[in-house]
């Protein structure tokens, strides 16, 4: 069966540097900016692989860890090939720093992909005290978020920002963290998310398929009657997502997967 390629993304990003006149409550306009931000590293992380792949703009020299092009271009190929995102806030920041980042160097744009965003799913179905990585990695896995101790605070980017290589190793370490602590509360999350991308049509066999985890071990459990009418419902015994039947014209022999997630 082919399945559909996930990736899992954090980025760590450098701050702008502008001029101000003090220290509270600065607005600052476009001609304030000295440097604009950009991307320091990535972590990613493929659903079926256990390995970390990563990348950043140091050993070059202090001047040179501005400038994000050799990462972005690594992280255009993992995003062209990629069906879906599972990012943290990954549709506010991550994405679009990325595709801004992108459209500055004159990067054409990758192949089309779907986001699903942890902090966003959560806010939409649960009643946290928060809805931050830290504390839902904390409350739904083994993998909590991890602090940077070596170099606390905002000293971490300082001494990144200086091409410092132990302050390099510390930041893709947290980096990594956060990719799998992101993973785990994604999978936690999935059964419960609402408008889940339909990973069962990327299946090429005939069975029907659950819309969250694509498993076909699905049981039928009565009818969901809406304004529109009686609808089959089905649980996934492999992730419990609840799924709904969806009355459609096959027009060919290729499968269509007939089922939408609740």
């Amino acid at each position: 069966m082919t399945e559909a390629r996930i990736l899992t993304l954090d980025l760590e990003t450098s701050p702008i540097l502008g001029l101000v006149w003090g220290l509270r409550d600065q607005n600052l306009s476009t001609e304030q900016i000295v440097e604009d931000w950009s991307v320091l590293c990535y972590c990613a992380k493929w659903m079926d692989s256990d390995k970390i792949l990563s990348g950043h703009t140091g050993g070059r020299g202090k001047g040179w860890v501005r400038d994000d092009r050799r990462i972005l271009r690594e992280l255009w190929e993992l995003l062209d090939e990629a069906d879906a995102v599972v990012a943290q806030n990954g549709k506010r920041f991550d994405m679009k720093m990325i595709d801004g980042r992108m459209v500055q160097h004159g990067m054409k744009p990758y192949s089309p992909v779907k986001v699903i965003d942890t902090l966003l799913a959560s806010r939409d179905r649960f009643r946290f005290p928060t809805h931050k990585l830290a504390y839902q990695s904390r409350v739904l896995t083994d993998t909590p978020k991890s602090d940077h101790r070596k170099f606390p605070g905002w000293e971490l980017w300082t001494e990144v920002l200086a091409d410092n290589p132990a302050a390099w190793k510390e930041m893709l370490a947290y980096c990594e963290i956060d990719v799998r602590a992101t993973e785990k509360v994604y999978l936690k999350q999935r059964p419960w998310i609402r408008r889940h991308p339909n990973l069962g049509v990327y299946a090429e066999d005939k069975n029907i398929r659950c819309v969250g985890c694509a498993s076909d071990r699905l049981q039928s459990r009565g009818y969901e009657t809406t304004h529109q009418g009686r609808f089959p419902r089905y649980q996934c015994q492999a992730c419990g997502k609840w799924n709904r039947g969806k009355m459609q014209q096959l027009a060919t022999n290729v499968r269509k997967n007939l089922l939408v997630g609740l």
